[in-house]
This record gives C-alpha cells, sequence and structure tokens, in this order.
C-alpha cells in the first residue's frame, strides 16, 4: 500500500461552507468560546472560528477513523 505525502497545493483558497446549527449546539459553542478565553486570556470575537479547529481535532483524534483511513 502506497502511504501518501501531500506536498504543496497549487489552489489553497479556502472553501466556503453555510451550515445551520440547532440553537442548543450554538449555545454550547458560544460558551465554549467564553471559557476557552478565559482559559487563554485570548478574546474569541467570533465563536464560529472554532468550529474549523474543533473539526480538526476531532479528525486527528477519532481512533476509528484512523483505523478505516489505513485500510482504504
Amino acid at each position: 500500500m502506497t502511504k501518501l505525502k501531500l506536498g504543496v497545493i497549487a489552489d489553497d483558497k479556502p472553501i466556503k461552507v453555510t451550515v445551520e446549527l440547532p440553537a442548543s449546539l450554538h449555545r454550547d459553542l458560544v460558551a465554549y468560546a467564553e471559557v476557552l478565553a478565559r482559559e487563554t486570556g485570548q478574546p474569541i470575537t467570533d465563536s464560529a472560528k472554532l468550529i474549523v479547529p474543533m473539526i480538526q481535532r476531532f479528525i486527528a483524534t477519532d481512533r476509528g477513523f484512523a483505523k478505516a483511513r489505513r485500510m482504504l
């Protein structure tokens, strides 16, 4: 099996995605941003900016996904 090594991507333009969040999830996201701001001392003006790092962290730490991806 070939091990992929990602090189420079010529078109590195971000892709805009629009999602609808349930109100309860949005409240949790705002609360998370407030807690994170207190913990780090860095104000978070837009809680939506947490979504990308949260998804990245989720994917990076999902063992089931890592195992399945190795089987591809």
